[in-house]
């Protein structure tokens, strides 16, 4: 039987969602909500800013998503729209997480007519920068590449009503903590916006980034003492070089190949 247990009672269907977002989530196939969702969404949904610990597994990308869905869905554009104009940030620190993100989005937003984007470094450069040329809703992105593109004009900041911060944890590990500023502070001051933060801990610097750039986040701690997802094992291997290939391949004829990320 299929374990359940990271779900809550709480429906979606509870929610005042909008219905093309109700009706993405039924045909993904979602019902019940996992914890972070029914902790974090009430708060969201009514413009309240939300600082929430819960790590990758516990359904934190479909929370934040439907809160920008839901939000830009019943709210008029900003005063200062233009074509180029972006209305909602979600930013990542890896272009894997960042094309999860998208992917996701996709799939929740299907009945929507908002319109999605995402950058990310090391690959497609002119083609990323072309997919933005028509605006975009939403854009989904790594700090460095979306940085890049911001610079040259190719979207600009001035209109974003809702920013979002995934792993920030993670931001500051890789660096990125001075993009992220910028970033910030080229938008809307944060009592204009709506700002959701998520990170496996809140760490100092993570409540320090929150008090500079929120508007007094509610904090909302998921399994705090756990930091993996009790259906998640981990294991570490310390293999020499030229032995990596094939404890490689060995893990994967051990699990059969099935739902692998490498």
């Amino acid at each position: 039987m299929e374990d359940l247990s990271y779900l809550t009672d709480k429906k979606f269907t509870e929610f005042d969602l909008v219905p093309e977002l109700l009706q993405g989530l039924e045909a993904a196939g979602f019902n019940c909500c996992t914890k972070i969702q029914a902790e974090s969404l009430p708060l969201a949904l009514a413009g309240n800013d939300v600082a929430g610990q819960a790590q990758t597994g516990t359904g934190k990308t479909a929370a934040f998503l439907l809160a920008i869905f839901n939000h830009l869905l019943t709210r008029p554009r900003h005063e200062q729209h233009q074509p180029t104009s972006v209305r909602a940030v979600v930013l990542a620190p890896t272009r894997e997480l960042a094309i999860q993100i998208h992917r996701d989005a996709r799939l929740l937003g299907k009945y929507t007519d908002l319109r999605l984007g995402l950058v990310y470094g090391g690959t497609g450069y002119q083609q990323q920068r072309d997919s933005l040329s028509e605006g975009v809703d939403v854009l989904i992105g790594t700090p460095g590449r979306l940085i890049d593109y911001f610079r040259q004009g190719v979207f600009d900041l001035k209109s974003v009503q809702v920013v979002v911060l995934d792993e920030a944890d993670r931001m500051f590990d890789l660096g990125f903590i001075k993009d992220i500023r910028f970033i910030l502070r080229r938008m809307p001051p944060p009592a204009e916006r709506l700002n959701l933060l998520f990170s496996a801990t809140l760490s100092h610097r993570v409540h320090e980034l929150g008090y500079e750039h929120m508007n007094d986040p509610n904090e909302i701690k998921i399994d705090a003492d756990t930091v993996v997802v009790e259906q998640l094992v981990e294991e570490v291997y310390y293999p020499a070089n030229p032995e990596k290939l094939p404890l490689l391949l060995g893990l994967l004829k051990q699990t059969g190949g099935e739902r692998v990320l490498i």
